[in-house]
């Protein structure tokens, strides 16, 4: 709505960051929306300075900008034009409920912005989190073809979010609006010692600093729901009036950093996608299925029965096993001090794991270990159980998965790719369908998609275009904030 600040330029600049295979424009629009101001609220006084925001937004990045009149936006006046109301439940709480009809300004003033520029990219800041989340609706449920894209909020020296209405402060309210951010800062971190809020506690404080509250309330991040089991990502939002300006403050409360789980069937390409999606986003890489593998292969070399349950119990007594990472970002894998990296590909291992992996004392170790590594987040997995036993909390759970035949295909140009004996690709198909039944059939940990996770199909996809939908999904799933303070 015009004033621009840095938190204005971050979205405008934000395109230089996506991967694009097409030249793009950045079309930055200012309009102030009458609809989203209530009765007795700022339009009047609301700063306009369209000479110094094209000033802005140039130097950040911006193709074009576009200011449309009133008239563009409501050609036929506001009584005499069609409005958008926005889901009751969406603004049920938080920002809706004390701004009556703000919200269906909103969604009705970025329809009409929509389908006059008709963009393939719609980038919105977090800061206002409630106007995201309806966005990102408004778009799904009219099926608009474009992809929405958020931007961390951007703060100050001080850990105040830029607002245009910071600019209505006296000196003393600006001190009390660093108290305000840097105590809901402080909550977090609170939060993450203790795993608990006391949001009374959280308001007197706020009140003591000349602070009227007008809500603050934990909510869940997508469906805008009061919560009363706080949960990793947690939105704690606030809204207070410093003086006669309304400004509103949020926080993720975290507990860890994100975890994402991607389970799916053997051959489905999740170890290749897994490794670049996790390097994209500077997750730790962790391959639950090597750790099986190594465990197998280390009862081959023992030359350890496979239904010998005693003795597979006292080689876990004693079993050490480590993952490393390459000087080139390669995960190596280490069991009794031995580098079993590539043995464990071998296909007498590929023919037992299978077996091995539903052995109960084998899951038990190998998953307290993989909760163990994973206990502070900030990692990508992959396996079998990922979603369902190892991370069922996971931000973001996938289940990668491909037909038979094309697994078939891609495990043959693997094999011939390190130079193995490539049977009948045929025979490969029976051995892959078969290995499915197995691991979906065993008792302990059976392969299943996690009721929440998403199903991704990889056939005719190469492994790049893969890659990309699970960065698209991940920022869907997980706010950039939360992600880039990783």
């Amino acid at each position: 709505m015009g004033s621009l600040h840095k938190g204005h330029s971050s979205l405008i600049s934000a395109p230089k960051n996506i991967k694009l295979n097409k030249p793009f424009k950045v079309i930055t629009s200012i309009f102030i929306n009458p609809l989203q101001f209530g009765k007795n609220e700022d339009f009047e006084k609301y700063p306009r300075t369209i000479d110094k925001d094209c000033e802005v937004a140039e130097e950040a990045g911006a193709s074009a900008i576009w200011a449309p009149s009133f008239e563009d936006i409501f050609p036929g006046g506001l009584s005499n034009t069609c409005q958008v109301k926005a889901p009751s439940d969406l603004q049920k709480y938080l920002c809706g409920f004390h701004r009556n009809g703000h919200f269906d300004g909103v969604a009705t003033v970025v329809t009409r912005l929509l389908s006059l520029v008709r963009p393939e990219i719609l980038i919105l800041g977090e800061k206002d989190w409630q106007q995201l989340i309806i966005l990102r609706k408004l778009i799904s449920d009219l099926g608009l073809p474009i992809k929405v894209l958020s931007v961390a909020t951007v703060r100050d020296e001080n850990g105040i979010p830029y607002s245009s209405r910071n600019n209505y402060l006296t000196k003393s309210e600006k001190k009390n609006l660093i108290f305000f951010s840097q105590t809901l800062k402080n909550t977090n971190k609170k939060f993450k010692l203790e795993g608990k809020l006391n949001n009374t506690e959280l308001k007197n404080e706020l009140i003591k600093h000349d602070l009227k509250v007008e809500y603050i309330e934990a909510v869940d991040p997508f469906t805008l729901q009061p919560t009363n089991a706080i949960k990793n990502h947690t939105l704690l939002a606030a809204a207070v009036r410093c003086g006669n300006t309304r400004l509103i403050d949020h926080t993720f409360l975290m507990t860890r950093k994100p975890v994402v789980a991607i389970d799916g069937p053997a051959g489905a390409g999740k170890s290749t996608v897994t490794k670049l999606f996790a390097k994209r986003l500077q997750l730790i890489y962790l391959d639950t299925g090597s750790m099986y593998r190594a465990v197998t292969w280390l009862i081959q070399k023992e030359n350890i029965d496979p239904n010998d349950e005693q003795r597979i119990r006292k080689l876990l007594e004693n079993l050490q096993l480590e993952l490393k990472f390459s000087d080139s970002g390669n995960q190596i894998i280490i069991i009794n001090k031995l580098d079993a990296t590539d043995a464990i590909r071998e296909q007498t291992v590929t023919n037992l794991v299978s077996t091995i992996a539903s052995n109960v004392d084998v899951r038990k170790a190998l998953t307290t270990q993989q909760k163990q590594i994973g206990s502070d987040g900030g990692l990508v997995a992959e396996g079998r159980d990922i979603g369902t036993t190892v991370f069922p909390d996971a931000e973001l759970k996938i289940f990668l998965t491909a037909s038979p035949k094309e697994r078939a295909r891609r495990r043959r140009d693997d094999l011939i790719q390190r130079g193995q004996i490539v049977e009948d690709i045929k025979i490969i198909e029976k051995q892959i369908i078969e290995r499915d039944y197995k691991d979906s059939s065993r008792k302990v940990s059976p392969l299943r998609k996690a009721d929440d996770a998403i199903e991704v199909i990889t056939d005719g996809m190469d492994i790049e275009k893969v890659v990309n939908e699970l960065v698209e999904l991940f920022r869907l799933n997980v706010p950039q904030e939360v992600w880039s303070s990783h």
